[in-house]
């Protein structure tokens, strides 16, 4: 530990006493600094949870990748069959970075109750369905059972249970109309699983059951299947990957990414990186602002100190170093506080999801957080380093003084 070192442990042990200029001063830095930190840690982790949660719903219930044939490309029912003889499925092991493929098919049709009547979009699903992407979404009963002979059995979402007045193991009339739009086709499924997702666009249209009774009402043979759901290792590699998809498929076929069909959803995501971006610049210019004014302080009142201190030969630099050490301990306080605040209250808003948002509108029905370790050390080593060097500036007013001055400055 070196003399400077000891002189600015020493200014921090005398700047709560009551008699000095700078107490107050050096108060409300600290405490802006804490609250520059609780914002933006809290944006981060908010902005970033909201991010991967839509993006994990969106997923979940599309896959990454979807291929499917040209005309079907911008519709939501499959009206053209694809046949599962490919080269790339089960298994699409011609581009790396590919997780699971399945194999699925939609129809439009309704549910027509005692009391209402409303449109539906049936997915049909095979064994070879990933149920685990959306067992968390699923809030009462099971999943269907597809590992054996066709079955009746369906999972519904919570929104269009309620508007039916449907609940668990109820049995729901669902009318397809025929391609040839002459007639309908009628089948009577049990409500087995009623799940919640929040993705509004899916929950007020979808339910999921075996796909071999669209292959039934379509007449397609049991090879022919609506359109594929690729998921990826890496969202972060979706385009890339998507490009790589395309290429690899028969030009007969398309293949679009998430990110194009849901266009409007992860534009609008995108604003959230402007947002915390501007947090964090605006967060920052006022913790530093606060410290310089509170360092600007803290140099006028210690004058003498730092009058005596070059008349005993200490150089400018040594002197500015006090300071900047002193400065460097306001911070680190402020540090502290800040985030074990915003961290405490991240915790409590993941586990017991205090704040509650709209999901008409947010698409999740609370707020959800991202605790990343990595992003709260970059920021606390970032607001240091960046106060530590905007500090430089304002402590250059220590050049400035003159010993004799300075020593009879009162």
């Amino acid at each position: 530990m070196n003399l400077e070192y000891f002189i600015a442990k020493r200014l921090v042990t005398t700047k709560n006493d009551k008699s000095s200029v700078s107490s107050p001063i050096i108060k409300i830095a600290i405490i802006a600094i804490a609250i520059g930190v609780i914002m933006m840690i809290i944006s981060i982790a908010t902005g970033i949870g909201l991010q991967k949660k839509i993006r994990e719903k969106v997923s979940a219930f599309n896959g990454h990748v979807i291929i499917s044939n040209h005309d079907d490309n911008q519709s939501q029912v499959s009206t053209v069959p694809i046949s599962t003889k490919q080269s790339f499925y089960p298994n699409f092991t011609l581009v790396s970075g590919i997780e699971h493929i399945q194999a699925v098919a939609t129809k439009g049709a309704m549910i027509r109750t005692e009391e209402t009547v409303e449109g539906i979009i049936f997915k049909g699903v095979g064994e070879d369905y990933n149920w685990d992407n959306i067992k968390e979404y699923i809030i009462e009963g099971v999943i269907p059972n597809l590992n054996s002979k066709l079955t009746d059995d369906v999972i519904i979402s919570k929104y269009l249970a309620e508007r039916l007045n449907l609940k668990l193991n109820d049995i729901c009339r669902t009318y397809f109309i025929k391609a040839d739009n002459q007639g309908y086709n009628l089948r009577s499924f049990k409500i087995v699983g009623i799940f919640n997702s929040g993705f509004q666009e899916f929950d007020s249209n979808f339910i999921l059951g075996d796909l071999r009774h669209i292959q039934k009402i379509n007449k397609w043979n049991n090879d022919e299947v609506g359109s594929f759901e690729v998921f990826l290792n890496d969202f972060s590699q979706i385009e890339q990957k998507g490009k790589e998809i395309y290429k690899e498929i028969p030009p007969t076929y398309n293949s679009i990414t998430i990110l194009d069909k849901y266009y409007s959803i992860f534009e609008w995501l995108k604003l959230f990186d402007f947002n915390i971006v501007v947090i964090l610049i605006v967060m920052i210019i006022v913790s530093t602002i606060n410290m310089i004014v509170a360092l600007l302080v803290l140099i006028l009142e210690r004058t003498q100190m730092i009058g005596i201190l070059k008349a005993v030969g200490a150089s400018n630099w040594n002197i500015r170093k006090i300071f900047l050490y002193n400065a460097a301990h306001l911070i680190i306080r402020g540090l502290l506080w800040g985030n074990g605040i915003a961290i405490s209250f991240l915790l409590l808003q993941k586990y017991f999801g205090i704040i509650k948002l709209d999901p008409e509108n947010y698409y999740v029905s609370e707020a959800p957080v991202d605790i990343n370790i990595g992003y709260i050390l970059l920021l606390n080593i970032g607001t240091i380093l960046i106060c530590l060097l905007v500090l430089l500036i304002p402590s250059y007013i220590i050049t400035k003084i003159s010993p004799v001055k300075a020593i009879r400055f009162d």
